[in-house]
């Protein structure tokens, strides 16, 4: 019995962004029902077309939660993090408070997928830190008619390096018409695959561009993803529920108000690391993610 899809989500239509003039972006997954969506608070598709290169938001906290992003198409300089071009991804834990995305600038161009993930609380106090991973340091598995960018997490004999705290699995899958790809996820996993380009069926249902489809815990861990004749790209995100008690406020995720507060203290006391004080974090000998 293969893992069935529980629920499809359709994605607003993209509104201006805070960046102004050239930015767009749809809230893919939003922060309003965290038990569900629990390990995953929240999922932006931001979309740029800046044609002449400037600098593009600012500086800002964050804290409880890991942060991951994945430049979809184009590209961005960021001066802490470097060029970033398609299929690169930076996975950042906030831990006790960072301040990221000091300097970055947007030429062309460019779609971005950024997720935020609760930490568990026993993490929540870790000194942040971040890794780089590049489209071309992250495995690659290949089916007939597949092929599958594993960031995070495990796929059959493949496993991420990526150092993550929360086990997530994460994974850019491109399908050509007809083709399937099998990924086992634990039993305890719950998640959603957002489907960039084209359709792509998943246990019965079809889960087509701009839509999300979840899954919760399952005792069927078997997961068969199948793209209709006009093909299909995706990412699969699933990852271990907290089981905890969530609650985001802006760029902060705790388990209560006074928790919140105290992020908000010890951001306004300057008690949060700049990103540009941290050194990327070396690749781990195996994932966290499983």
């Amino acid at each position: 019995m293969p893992r069935l899809i529980s629920r499809i989500d359709t994605t607003p239509a993209p509104e201006p962004g805070f960046i102004g003039e050239g930015h767009t972006a749809v809230e893919v997954v939003r922060p309003t029902a965290l038990a569900a969506s629990d390990p995953f608070v929240l999922l932006m598709d931001d979309r740029l077309d800046i044609p002449v290169r400037r600098t593009i938001g600012g500086a800002h906290p964050h804290a409880g939660l890991e942060t991951v992003t994945l430049i979809l198409e184009g590209g961005l300089f960021d001066r802490d993090e470097g060029p970033m071009e398609a299929g690169d991804v930076v996975w950042m834990t906030a831990g006790r408070g960072i301040i990221h995305n000091e300097a970055v600038e947007a030429e062309g161009r460019t779609r971005i997928l950024q997720l935020w993930i609760a930490l568990p609380a026993s993490d929540r106090n870790l000194p942040p830190r971040f890794q780089i991973i590049p489209r071309d340091r992250a495995p690659v598995i290949r089916r007939p008619g597949a092929e599958a960018r594993l960031y995070s997490g495990a796929s059959g004999a493949t496993t991420s390096t990526t150092a993550n705290r929360v086990p997530v699995t994460m994974i850019d899958l491109k399908l050509e018409p007809e083709a399937a790809f099998q990924q086992d996820l634990p039993a305890s996993y719950n998640g959603f695959v957002y489907v960039i380009e084209g359709a792509v069926r998943v246990g019965g249902s079809t889960i087509s561009a701009g839509q999300t489809g979840w899954f919760g815990p399952s005792d069927a861990t078997d997961m068969v993803l199948e793209a209709t004749e006009g093909g299909a790209r995706l990412v699969l995100y699933a990852g271990e529920p907290t089981g905890e008690r969530l609650i985001q406020h802006g760029p902060f995720v705790a388990d209560s108000g006074a928790a919140i507060n105290e992020h908000f203290r010890r951001f306004r006391a300057g008690e949060f690391v700049n990103m540009s004080r941290l050194r990327p974090t070396e690749p781990a000998h195996a994932a966290l993610g499983g």
